[in-house]
């Protein structure tokens, strides 16, 4: 069997960079890929000085998908379920991070790769990348959150065209759809773009993308009045807390803010 894809994490100051490592066969995720990307967001959720993540993939691609050369190995349906709940789990830890995770997709991301990007909160690629679940081409579904998450980001029309045909999209259509928050014009300027935004993100108050996240979380199949109680809790928190305070008095002053460093 082929090496599997690894994960290697970096650090730019508060930014962490999570790369899959496995160029040459465009970074499939195996279970190995599964364990070592939980264990990359387990190592940054300890680490409060952490306040946003790129996830991005080595060589030309962000990644092909699943590992077929493993999958092919298996006996049968329990191999497979077992397969997938690996990489089910590792996207549920990235969704349930108080780190906001942001995909930078320079190059196809397909299948898994797309189901990857979709566990992520923000999406920057390359206008000419091709995005897609072909599992339908196949006779079967994804299985890793594709079609619970697609929809919910994309209208339910465009998310069943793409499902059942298993054709994929390109970046530029996957923007105008709402499916990716920003477009480049090469895949040169992917990371650059998604770095960026991870910066801005960094620059402010430390609480307010993790409590945004787990917010939209907490009320997205609420009813709109409860679901907007609970919002008037966080902001009241928020305004209360040492950062609230400080935006406040930064503005009245009209000076910059000085936020916390870390999430702690």
């Amino acid at each position: 069997m082929s090496a599997p894809t690894d994960v290697v994490v970096r650090r730019e100051g508060p930014i962490a960079f999570v790369q899959l490592l496995g160029a040459d066969r465009l970074n499939p995720i195996g279970s190995h890929t599964s364990s070592a990307l939980a264990a990359a967001v387990r190592e940054l959720d300890a680490d409060p000085t952490v306040r946003a993540a790129v996830v991005h993939g080595a060589g030309r691609a962000f990644s092909a998908g699943a590992d077929i050369d493993e999958i092919n190995g298996f006996s049968g349906g329990d191999d497979f379920s077992r397969f997938v709940k690996g990489l089910t789990d590792a996207l549920e830890l990235i969704e349930l991070s108080p780190v906001p995770f942001i995909a930078a997709i320079h190059g196809p991301a397909m299948g898994g790769g797309l189901e990857l990007a979709l566990a992520c909160d923000l999406r920057v690629a390359g206008r000419s990348v091709k995005l897609g679940l072909p599992e339908a081409k196949l006779g079967v579904l994804p299985g890793a959150g594709g079609t619970q998450r697609l929809p919910r980001l994309v209208p339910h029309t465009v998310a069943f065209e793409m499902l059942v045909t298993g054709r994929p999209i390109t970046g530029e259509r996957a923007y105008e759809i709402g499916l990716v928050n920003q477009v480049c014009e090469s895949p040169d300027e992917v990371l650059a773009a998604a770095t960026s935004l991870a910066q801005e993100i960094a620059a402010g108050a430390p609480l307010v993308p993790q409590l945004t996240k787990s917010l939209l979380a907490e009320t997205i199949s609420m009813p709109l009045y409860p679901a907007i109680e609970r919002e008037r809790d966080i902001a009241t928190e928020l305004f209360t807390s040492e950062d609230g305070r400080e935006g406040f008095a930064s503005f009245v002053a009209r000076r910059p803010a000085r936020f916390r460093t870390d999430r702690s």
